[in-house]
């Protein structure tokens, strides 16, 4: 479809809000397709083996009503993922957002994000055209349309956990290699001597890459490509450690080094501990250094790191957190 064409189905989307509102009653179903929190994350993790865009909207109302929504700093992973499927689905997106609403104005804001992670060329026309269904959320809307929003592959990775659990959602909802490399990017940081924040999203990356690749075989087989696309040498020196583990389903070593890492940041005293406020912030992948994916059914293969309810153990922050002197 013309980009021309593709804003035109979004105005006419907002033109005619009977039509929308009647598409929205009929594709709603609220949280009967996701009977728990756990059915989503699951649903997330299979859906690249198995796309299924047209439930989008009631994955995304499930969210909500089960609280993944709640925290924005730990809804990073369902940001990215929605983003990834409305980038993979540009004739169909307009439509799957409509059928979103209506959205408690709390929720709105991780809409919003992932309308601008999407990266769809008309990304600001269809924010836009939903603008008036969203007037509590107009400041942050105005700020991606004329200010200074950034897109996902925009933000730096050192912002902190949010930034790299969208980047694992994105991939989870679109395959995306861009996202992938990124996060392998990420691994120029294990050397890093000075920034706690850095050596962290490092750590995380590595091990979220070791987890998920010895149950991805294509994420396996993107990682090998990245050996060639890499261009720092510290990079690879860890990717080829990523991938060994991958193969080998000997993923316990790069958990060690992980969790090693923080623990040389909590020994340093003052300087890492200057940013001990950043840490509150951690969402999913903070507790994949501390531990492995789960369901309902105490199962570890979901793939997903550690994203049971999208909640933060207390317990788990205060073992990572570098010590305060």
């Amino acid at each position: 479809m013309r980009g021309w064409a593709r804003s035109l189905a979004v105005l006419l989307l907002i033109l005619v809000p009977a039509a929308a509102d009647a598409a929205a009653k009929k594709a709603r179903e609220p949280a009967k397709a996701f009977e728990r929190a756990e059915s989503v994350l699951k649903w997330i993790n299979g859906y690249r083996g198995e796309p299924e865009p047209a439930k989008l909207p009631a994955a995304v109302r499930a969210m909500g009503e089960y609280g993944l929504l709640r925290e924005l700093d730990q809804a990073g992973l369902q940001v990215g993922f929605i983003a990834g499927v409305l980038a993979t689905n540009p004739d169909d997106a307009a439509r799957l957002i409509a059928q979103m609403f209506p959205m408690p104005p709390e929720d709105q804001v991780i809409l919003i994000k992932a309308i601008a992670f999407s990266s769809l060329p008309n990304w600001k026309a269809v924010l836009s055209a939903f603008a008036e269904r969203m007037p509590a959320r107009q400041v942050l809307i105005d700020k991606y349309l004329f200010g200074d929003g950034k897109t996902l592959f925009e933000l730096p990775l050192d912002e902190g956990s949010f930034v790299l659990d969208s980047h694992w959602g994105y991939y989870f909802g679109s395959g995306s290699e861009a996202a992938v490399g990124r996060i392998v990017s990420a691994l120029a940081w294990m050397s890093e001597g000075d920034s706690v924040d850095r050596l962290t999203i490092a750590a995380m990356a590595k091990w979220t890459l070791a987890s998920n690749a010895t149950r991805d075989k294509d994420l396996l087989d993107t990682l090998k490509g990245q050996m060639n696309v890499q261009e720092s040498d510290v990079a690879r020196r860890h990717l080829r450690e990523v991938i060994l583990a991958a193969e080998t389903f000997e993923t316990a070593k790069i958990r060690r080094d992980a969790v090693a890492a923080i623990d040389q940041l909590k020994a340093r005293g003052p300087e890492s501990a200057r940013n001990y406020a950043w840490w509150g912030q951690a969402g999913q992948t903070v507790l994949a250094l501390g531990c492995v994916a789960a369901s309902a059914m105490g199962q570890v293969q979901l793939g997903i790191p550690c994203v049971v309810g999208g909640a933060v153990s207390t317990a788990a922050l205060k073992y990572l957190a570098p010590t305060t002197p």
